[in-house]
């Protein structure tokens, strides 16, 4: 007959990489407290990796060994058990979007949430409150342009505004003109410029 952290295990295992666990989601198993020493076990044993309190995810076996689960999938998991926006960072954004050759070395993210740290292994991840204009697009590709526009700054916006106009597909962009009143002055005047020449 399988031990309780073995059963833990067994449906851990089935979840998607990264999936934020809680103890209580496993309480039809056992008593609490019961649960509780089982995940403790877990993370012991190293199958599991405690990244708050209350919070969990799995490791991640491969013919490498054990690694902990990709930050970005546990923050996605994170942002959907909690119900708030996280989204990268303006250097993320500004990389991904080819404004950039520099990589960020940490993992930082923003969200509507509030401000707290994560530690996935040995990775400690930033979670940062932002300023509601800076979300108002979303996890979209708008939204990271307006990330990435206020990573950059107003000396390098007219340039950026112009790469960005050519690699966001049309809809982005028209997303990205329709949200300037909610943008600082400078960055909605790049915009408009842009819009103008085309």
């Amino acid at each position: 007959m399988k031990t309780l952290p073995e059963k833990i295990l067994g449906i851990i295992q089935e979840l998607p990489e990264g999936e934020v666990l809680i103890p209580g989601r496993f309480l039809h198993l056992g008593a609490r407290t019961a649960v509780q020493r089982g995940f403790s076990r877990l993370v012991e044993d190293g199958k599991l990796f405690r990244v708050a309190r209350g919070l969990y995810v799995a490791a991640v076996e491969t013919r490498f060994g054990v690694r902990p689960s990709a930050p970005e999938m546990v923050v996605q998991s994170l942002a959907k058990m909690r119900g708030e926006l996280i989204v990268v960072t303006g250097a993320r954004a500004a990389n991904n979007l080819g404004l950039t050759t520099q990589v960020p070395v940490r993992y930082v993210f923003l969200t509507t949430g509030r401000s707290r740290n994560i530690q996935i292994g040995n990775i400690v991840v930033s979670i940062r409150h932002a300023p509601r204009w800076l979300m108002a697009l979303g996890a979209t590709g708008a939204g990271d342009a307006v990330r990435a526009l206020a990573w950059i700054g107003e000396p390098s916006a007219m340039r950026a505004v112009a790469r960005l106009h050519t690699v966001l597909p049309k809809s982005e962009w028209q997303a990205l003109e329709s949200a300037q009143e909610s943008m600082p002055s400078w960055m909605t005047d790049a915009i408009r410029a842009q819009s103008n020449r085309s």
